[in-house]
């Protein structure tokens, strides 16, 4: 396809960007480190930690994991924490010697933990002790995992501020569930621990494995998203391209509320900002509106990013209006398509507008985002970044006419090497001619901006997470109750798309509250169904395969 979106590019950005400048992250982050050693990297609950600090604090970290633990290049590192400074500190250590991070949803039950630690072949996790008691039931299942290291919350706050959160998270919210796991080490006693190690030198290219980034699929369990620091690296400097115009080295305060396990944060809030020197706010809990809007109303920030469910929240709060906008530069949604309704009251509120952007994990993520300065919502996800194709296909693989709805494929430096361990899924995930398959529908206009029309996959998109029905459906057909059931979603004001189950029950009493208890012990929670609709029979092809599509249609308005 033509690149007919070059012409609509803001002034300033580039076609194509320059994937040399970083011969890795860890170069990103030496060079960041330097450049940038007095200035704040990181804000939590107060506490600010510099880019020089960071860098002393993650050489203790690699420092354990390289002397201590002896782990070599390549090795696998679980990351199970929400936004917290240990966060940073932890990621670039593994980094910097070569290891492979392998992010995980901190709210994952164990039967979700133990596939993803299983199936990565991790061989030590740093986690928040939150959560430690679900990793306590899977140890002896996942016989590759040796080393675990455990954190408290306020463990980075300094004293004594850390002592009064940890003793408030423990013994007056009761946020800690029992636990016990021996010859686990205590996040704080690792980072000495690795201070007496100094660092063996490793070279890192663009080939070598930076994240093994999980994702659901429709035809089996999560798959591991191999993402190479080239593809990183690629993916921080196309979205640099694009919002550099707006911003400037060393003055920007961003806002990280989505999770720093989520690509789209990781990328773009933590690596992206981290070349230009930005100063990033770290909100733990963003689900705590009031106290997100008054951690808000502290800082000058520059930048924001979300989702579409979380600046509905914002806006809904009467305290939001009140905050002082003057200083915003750009307000950025992505995960799940942004609702006109919620762009409109943005700009209202604060006087610039909420641009939409659009990626997938197999991307690292962007793929479009729409210029920054438009002044009004446009319905579309933007245009292609730089050193990106796209190509519409249709069913048999042709690109169709341009005005025509076909299948959004990529191609760019920015997309991954293949998921882990998994070579026919690699296979049917890519064109004949090495573009990335997305399984979203989209038409593209005579300006170059893409519009996502339909769905092609099964999956689910809730407020910005992927949801697999079938794993949905393994879960719900457990119960002994249940004899077919099929997962779809539907629309949802709040979280975009919900998950509605249609079962066909083997037990005549089951009930709908019985089911979606049966589903909370094994699913996390956005993967819990939300509707639940008995039926006699469930729809099928001529061979016996359920029509989810044919559900789905039939339940548009839940």
């Amino acid at each position: 396809m033509d690149k007919i979106w070059l012409k609509s590019y803001p002034p300033g950005v580039p076609a194509e960007i320059d994937t040399g400048e970083f011969s890795s992250l860890a170069d990103l982050f030496d060079k960041g480190v330097r450049k940038f050693a007095g200035q704040t990297a990181y804000v939590c609950m107060g506490k600010s930690i510099t880019y020089e600090e960071l860098e002393e604090f993650s050489r203790q970290f690699a420092g354990y994991l390289q002397g201590e633990l002896g782990l070599a290049k390549g090795a696998r590192v679980a990351l199970m924490m929400p936004n917290c400074l240990q966060y940073p500190v932890a990621m670039f250590g593994i980094l910097r010697i070569g290891c492979t991070v392998v992010n995980v949803n901190p709210l994952y039950t164990a039967r979700e933990l133990e596939h993803q630690l299983s199936d990565a072949g991790c061989e030590a996790i740093v986690i928040v002790e939150n959560f430690a008691h679900t990793l306590q039931e899977v140890m002896t299942a996942t016989s590759s995992l040796k080393h675990v290291v455990v954190t408290g919350l306020g463990d980075m706050l300094g004293f004594p501020k850390s002592l009064l959160v940890n003793f408030v998270v423990r013994h007056v919210k009761k946020m800690v569930p029992a636990w016990s796991i021996p010859g686990s080490v205590a996040f704080r006693e690792a980072l000495d621990l690795g201070a007496a190690h100094p660092l063996r030198p490793v070279v890192i290219t663009h080939d070598d494995l930076a994240y093994l980034q999980y994702t659901g699929g429709t035809t089996g369990v999560a798959k591991g998203a191999m993402l190479t620091h080239g593809n990183i690296v690629a993916n921080l400097q196309q979205a640099h391209a694009w919002i550099s115009p707006y911003v400037r080295e060393g003055v920007e305060i961003i806002i990280t509320a989505l999770p720093l396990y989520h690509i789209f944060s990781l990328t773009a809030n933590c690596l992206t900002f981290f070349k230009i020197g930005a100063t990033n706010v770290l909100i733990t809990n963003p689900r705590d509106i009031p106290g997100f809007v008054a951690e808000l109303g502290k800082y000058p920030f520059t930048v924001i990013t979300g989702v579409n469910t979380l600046f509905n929240a914002l806006l809904n709060n009467p305290d939001f209006a009140k905050l002082d906008f003057s200083t915003l530069k750009v307000a950025l949604g992505g995960g799940m398509a942004v609702q006109q309704a919620v762009a409109e009251r943005w700009k209202k509120v604060s006087g610039k507008p909420l641009s939409e952007a659009y990626g997938l994990t197999e991307t690292s993520p962007a793929v479009c985002i729409n210029p920054l300065d438009l002044p009004e919502f446009n319905h579309s996800i933007g245009l292609p970044i730089s050193s990106t194709d796209i190509s519409l296909r249709d069913d048999d693989g042709y690109e169709v006419a341009q005005g025509m709805s076909g299948e959004l494929c990529v191609r760019g430096p920015q997309v991954m090497k293949g998921y882990y361990r998994r070579p026919e899924d690699t296979a049917r995930a890519f064109t004949h001619d090495g573009y990335l398959r997305t399984g979203d529908v989209a038409t593209i206009d005579a300006d170059g901006f893409v519009r996502i029309v339909d769905r092609k996959k099964d999956m689910i998109l809730v407020s910005g997470f992927n949801v697999y029905p079938n794993e949905v459906e393994d879960v719900v057909a457990a119960h002994p109750g249940v004899m077919e059931v099929a997962a779809v979603g539907v629309p949802d004001e709040h979280s975009g798309e919900a998950v509605k189950i249609f079962v066909v029950r083997k037990d005549p009493k089951l009930t709908a509250e019985a089911l979606i208890a049966h589903c909370r012990a094994g699913l996390t929670g956005y993967k819990v169904p939300r509707f639940v609709e008995f039926r006699d029979e469930l729809p099928k092809s001529n061979v016996g395969k359920i029509l989810r599509r044919v559900l789905r249609d039939a339940s548009g308005n839940a």
